[in-house]
């Protein structure tokens, strides 16, 4: 499949590239030789191969042809309008941006020709692996609903309870040439066990982790005298990292503000024209150490939104969204004033989601661990943020955020940045709780009579 993505960013290369020299080209320069001519074209196939990346533009065989294209379009979109920035400073002027814009759309027929072609080839080259899933207790069985939907890569032929032993596990995986195991839920001993034996015969092994393997992922090896052993503590960043981190905040969230002022201005009028009611609601978070600070954002909601004084999530077709309050959630739009917050400190660009004291206590209550994620400053955005959605349970939250803590970066922050303005239009994105939730939690275990009967529901 490299060979499949070279050929496509060489090709949008080349388009751009032929555009170029058509349309802009002698505004610059008449010289075709011109390192400037060069260097743009160069700019455009760094950048176009860096962002598809990000986005999942390449991961053909793992997502849908959709969501290929849609990945490619918003790489190609972005490409092109730092290329008009770049020209445009090159030039010293404005320059009329059709012929980009027809290039746009050429890319994305492109992108779509691609998508399809590749999703085949994957297809042909990397059939649906024949997959077991192994579990432990009935309680994981929305774990196991998860893992079926992924069926371009796994062909699921079963799932194994490991309390009916593990030597007749081993008999069913022999017995149906199983290519690859999901592991969820069980004890580290079986684990271990399985783990083994799968990796001896050249099995495929996916393991949902617990809090615990994501604690030691962010370890330190270390070798005393001659035992190896992993040094697991609570989260240290390097004061560069975090010097580097804040000047980010503060240049981006600043200029971000200049450059949506008038946006955030007409935001806040229609939300006075609408209900008479404040542009603006402020509401207590949490951020780094349990620290409590007070949120800024546009209201969605109706002003007596909570006048029972209970705080909850929004529901699907929550009542208490006005209709402008839904079209700036969908957008994100409302989210904007946060960039005072993080000006002042109290929040990052990038970070776990900063939840609600009486929340976080009811997630608590059942996950103690959930206090975890405050080992980092909250976001605007972030890991759990991006790969989850508004309704995702806490506990996987609390996953996300801890991958997210235990590979701080700049680097990580920049792909996170980034990979926001893929979300911005996905709807799915900004899904609701279910009617009469107050929080995502789930019960820690569903109704059933057995890990059996579990299954069959």
């Amino acid at each position: 499949m490299s060979l499949a993505k070279a050929v496509l960013v060489l090709f949008q290369t080349a388009l751009f590239g032929g555009t170029w020299f058509l349309f802009y080209a002698g505004r610059l320069s008449p010289s075709p030789a011109d390192i400037r001519h060069w260097g743009l074209i160069a700019a455009y196939l760094v950048l176009f191969k860096v962002l598809a990346g990000v986005y999942g533009g390449f991961q053909a065989g793992n997502s849908s042809v959709p969501e290929i294209v849609y990945s490619l379009g918003v790489a190609q979109f972005l490409t092109l309008f730092f290329e008009y920035l770049l020209l445009c400073l090159a030039a010293c002027r404005l320059m009329n941006p059709l012929a980009l814009l027809g290039l746009l759309a050429a890319g994305c027929l492109v992108n779509l020709l691609w998508a399809l072609a590749a999703d085949r080839l994957s297809r042909a080259l990397f059939p649906p692996r024949r997959t077991y899933i192994i579990y432990d207790r009935p309680e994981v069985c929305w774990e196991i609903d998860d893992v079926k939907k992924i069926r371009r890569k796994f062909l699921i032929r079963g799932e194994l309870d490991i309390s009916d032993g593990v030597q007749e596990v081993f008999r069913r995986l022999e017995d149906g040439e199983a290519e690859a195991v999901f592991l969820c839920g069980l004890h580290s001993s079986d684990r271990n066990t399985v783990l083994k034996y799968c990796v001896e015969r050249n099995i495929q092994v996916y393991i949902r982790p617990k809090i615990g393997d994501l604690l030691v992922s962010g370890s330190t090896q270390l070798q005393l005298s001659n035992v190896p052993v992993l040094h697991c503590g609570r989260n240290r960043t390097s004061l560069l990292y975090l010097g580097i981190k804040r000047g980010l905040d503060i240049l981006l969230s600043g200029v971000t503000l200049v450059v949506f002022s008038p946006v955030m201005a007409g935001v806040a009028l229609a939300i006075r024209l609408y209900d008479g009611g404040p542009a603006f609601y402020r509401q207590t978070r949490l951020t780094k150490d349990g620290r409590r600070f007070d949120i800024l954002k546009f209201r969605s909601m109706r002003v007596d939104a909570e006048k029972d004084g209970v705080a909850r999530l929004a529901a699907e077709g929550d009542d208490r969204i006005t209709p402008v309050g839904r079209f700036i959630r969908k957008v994100r739009l409302d989210e904007l004033p946060q960039l005072l917050n993080i000006l002042k400190g109290d929040m990052s660009l990038v970070g776990p989601r900063p939840e609600r004291p009486e929340i976080a206590a009811q997630y608590e209550a059942e996950m103690p661990e959930f206090s975890l994620r405050l080992q980092a400053k909250a976001g605007l955005t972030g890991y759990a943020q991006i790969y989850g959605k508004y309704n995702t349970r806490p506990y996987e939250k609390l996953q996300m955020d801890l991958i997210y803590i235990a590979n701080q970066s700049v680097a990580q922050d920049l792909k996170l940045l980034f990979a926001t303005v893929k979300i911005l239009f996905m709807p799915e994105s900004t899904e609701g709780v279910q009617e009469g939730q107050v929080t995502a939690a789930e019960p820690v275990v569903r109704p059933a009579e057995g890990r059996r009967e579990a299954l069959k529901k």
